[in-house]
């Protein structure tokens, strides 16, 4: 399969004499050109769910099948090159480097993979012309406003066409209008792309741009009542 598949997958820690339950018999699939929305309390599993997603901690039970690739059957070497290549990570912060301009924040991405060619370069300025940078790209970030920070970050998680875009919270520090234009951006880069998106938030404005929605609640996941139509 293409996209991403949660098969009765459950997270747990161990508390001194204590077991908690992080993850509790989460089943998903999310297909290609898919956007969904998890939402949520603080400490019902959001993270966890997004950090097993994103290839970053593995499962206590149950199976993650990234692409037709089983993640817990895959060695640390072999999962460093899958969230590199496959995962695309957009965070509550941009996360941007200080010292590099925006076309390098895109570029180093390449980079860590080997030699960037002449053709990456051109995807890069070609990603960040579509993102609306075109005149941002020898700017450093702290020269960019909070939502220009965060349409590179965007620009970043797909630098390498990843089959899976993952979101945290990523209109967390941004005003309402900048919120709207991001999760926008991202949603249609998504459809354009034919990408498998989750997005964590406690926007439910954000909503509205999502295929899906789902609620966690004490490490269990279960779709919702929001009714889509009617927040767009």
């Amino acid at each position: 399969m293409s996209g991403i598949k949660f098969n009765h997958v459950s997270k747990y820690y161990q508390q001194g004499a204590n077991q908690v339950v992080a993850l509790n018999d989460v089943s998903l699939s999310v297909e290609q050109g898919e956007f969904i929305a998890v939402i949520g309390p603080s400490g019902s599993g959001k993270s966890t769910f997004l950090s097993i997603a994103g290839a970053l901690l593995q499962a206590s039970e149950g199976e993650v099948n990234l692409n037709g690739k089983v993640i817990g059957d895959l060695k640390e070497k072999d999962l460093s090159k899958v969230r590199l290549e496959e995962i695309g990570f957009i965070l509550q912060t941009s996360n941007l480097i200080p010292y590099l301009n925006v076309l390098d924040q895109l570029l180093v991405v390449k980079k860590m993979a080997g030699k960037v060619t002449k053709r990456e370069k051109e995807t890069a300025k070609e990603l960040l012309q579509n993102l609306g940078l075109e005149t941002k790209m020898k700017k450093l970030p702290e020269h960019l406003s909070g939502g220009e920070r965060q349409r590179t970050a965007i620009a970043r998680a797909f630098m390498n066409n990843p089959s899976i875009i993952l979101a945290d919270e990523p209109t967390a520090s941004l005003d309402t209008q900048r919120a709207h234009e991001v999760v926008q951006l991202i949603a249609r880069e998504v459809k354009s792309r034919n990408k498998a998106a989750i997005m964590v938030t406690h926007d439910e404005r954000m909503l509205k741009y999502c295929d899906k929605v789902y609620r966690m609640e004490d490490g269990k996941l279960k779709p919702t009542s929001f009714h889509l139509e009617n927040l767009k």
